[in-house]
């Protein structure tokens, strides 16, 4: 069982001005079979997300729904060892298909591959000064 933490406000993109500084200044795209994580660097202290499950790719509401309600519970247990990025998650076409166990796993994936990239950036960073 995974300890999970609160969803403050803090930790989300709340207006279109942060979605668009996020599409805007892309530093790095992370991709996977149902999801696409456009990221963006930032100063502040924490990860911040914003979740878009669009009506075209995924008809039902229910399902938008319990793909943005798995996200979030995914986020939730994982933001505090992300690194200081914004993160603008997109459901892609085939998200809908998919149960909770499959999408839990592909959000997992997601977490640990931005982790291993930002290092990697990190490294790169420290290698140039």
């Amino acid at each position: 069982m995974s300890l999970c933490f609160s969803f403050p406000k803090s930790v989300r993109l709340l207006s279109s001005g942060q979605y668009s500084d996020v599409f805007q200044k892309v530093e790095l795209r992370i991709s996977s079979r149902s999801f696409l994580l456009l990221i963006r660097n930032k100063t502040l202290p924490n990860a911040r997300i914003g979740i878009i499950v669009a009506k075209k790719h995924v008809k039902l509401a229910v399902q938008r729904n319990r793909i943005k309600r798995l996200i979030r519970d995914s986020f939730r247990c994982e933001y505090q060892l992300l690194p200081a990025v914004d993160i603008v998650i997109l459901a892609k076409k085939n998200t809908a298909g998919l149960n909770n166990s499959e999408l839990t796993d592909e959000l997992k994936y997601l977490w640990r591959k931005l982790k291993l990239k930002q290092s990697s950036l990190n490294q790169s960073n420290i290698n140039i000064s």
